[in-house]
């Protein structure tokens, strides 16, 4: 089968990085090589819009960002913030008020949304702010306090408008729930081998290999 593809999202922690959020020189390579051949490249990531930005700029991609989980996105080098962080502080607090919970590193750079370290079951934390209009997310390295408005599949499609690119003609690589929505909008949807069972489930392919090398495998499968 032929895959008229013209770009590729990325989630980048469990994706690209191996457990420890180290970088795999295999998926870089893998990334400059579409580049080159005008693939555009648009990481798609729970991180902060700095981080994400930070990557985009080292690694050379052109397709723009979105960050937070959807909250915020960068695009033809506009930003916009679509999330609503109030309603996600205010779950964190009463979170807080429960358990001993503290945000991730760089969370004062959170614009969208609210971001706690793993130190209590998803579930958990789902059962208590279940009467905030939050959404909550683990990307297994942090649990996030989501805006249900907003999600890494909307925001992705915000994205290729502006690339004139249709959502069929993307290829989207993801390991985690947070990622369902953006493999769900694709045209090709690919699941690395460490990823959650429910992205396995959706997945039109699941890669042999995890983390980075898993990117690399696909890309050069379905692009290269």
């Amino acid at each position: 089968m032929k895959y008229k593809l013209k770009a590729i999202a990325l989630d980048v922690d469990g994706t690209i990085t191996d457990e420890t959020r180290r970088v795999c020189v295999n998926a870089v390579n893998a990334i400059y090589r579409a580049e080159n051949n005008r693939i555009p490249v648009i990481f798609v990531t729970g991180n902060v819009m700095c981080a994400a930005k930070t990557i985009a700029i080292l690694l050379g991609t052109t397709g723009g960002l979105v960050a937070e989980n959807g909250g915020v996105i960068e695009s033809q080098g506009k930003k916009k913030i679509l999330g609503n962080i109030t309603e996600c502080q205010n779950a964190y607090e009463f979170l807080k008020s429960k358990f001993e919970v503290k945000k991730v590193e760089l969370s004062d750079q959170r614009v969208s949304e609210v971001a706690i370290e793993r130190t209590i079951p998803e579930e958990l934390v789902k059962e208590t702010v279940n009467d905030f209009n939050v959404e909550v997310y683990d990307t297994k390295f942090a649990i996030h306090l989501t805006d249900p408005l907003v999600d890494k599949g909307s925001s992705l499609k915000m994205i290729i408008t502006d690339l004139d690119i249709k959502t069929d003609e993307i290829l989207a690589i993801g390991d985690s729930e947070n990622d369902i929505e953006f493999l769900r909008v694709a045209g090709v949807k690919v699941a690395v081998n460490n990823a959650d069972s429910e992205l396995k489930d959706i997945a039109d392919y699941v890669t042999e290999k995890s983390y980075g090398d898993g990117v690399a495998e696909a890309i050069e499968r379905f692009i290269l």
